[in-house]
């Protein structure tokens, strides 16, 4: 064991029972747990708009495309309302999406219109290291019944 020299002992025991540092200390150990986490809500904030939005305008050209008198047609409306209201969406990137439509279902009375979405570009993806994402392409899918129930 190595003494300290006797003249040396008053000082070192004022230096442990100082706290100037101790908020700066504290600072650095929480700030980057509690940055991690901010930056942890803005992405699920973010992807959860996303996911939100793409859904929403899928089911809204859905119902719009109904109207259609036939497959042509309701196409036509559903990627037409489309392409008009996805800039109204803030997180959606209308030069991102693809469009397809379809009819299923017995005597094809069921409309389906499904979206993919490309959201790679996105802030979230390029912080993506730091943190578990899920898929960036993203596909939402909305399908009506024509005519009966």
């Amino acid at each position: 064991m190595h003494a300290v020299a006797p003249f040396l002992r008053p000082r070192r025991a004022a230096l442990l029972a100082r706290q100037d540092g101790t908020s700066a200390v504290e600072f650095a150990i929480v700030a980057p747990v509690f940055l991690l986490l901010l930056l942890a809500i803005m992405a699920f904030g973010a992807l959860f708009g996303t996911y939100h939005g793409l859904q929403q305008l899928v089911a809204e050209a859905t119902r719009a495309a109904v109207a259609g008198l036939d497959s042509g047609e309701r196409e036509q409306i559903a990627r037409g309302y489309i392409q008009r209201n996805a800039m109204l969406y803030p997180f959606i990137d209308a030069t991102r999406l693809s469009v397809s439509t379809a009819e299923s279902g017995p005597d094809n009375n069921t409309f389906q219109v499904s979206i993919r979405y490309d959201m790679s570009d996105s802030f979230v993806f390029r912080i993506g290291e730091m943190l578990p994402l899920p898929s960036p392409i993203i596909v939402r899918t909305a399908a009506i019944r024509r005519g009966g129930y």
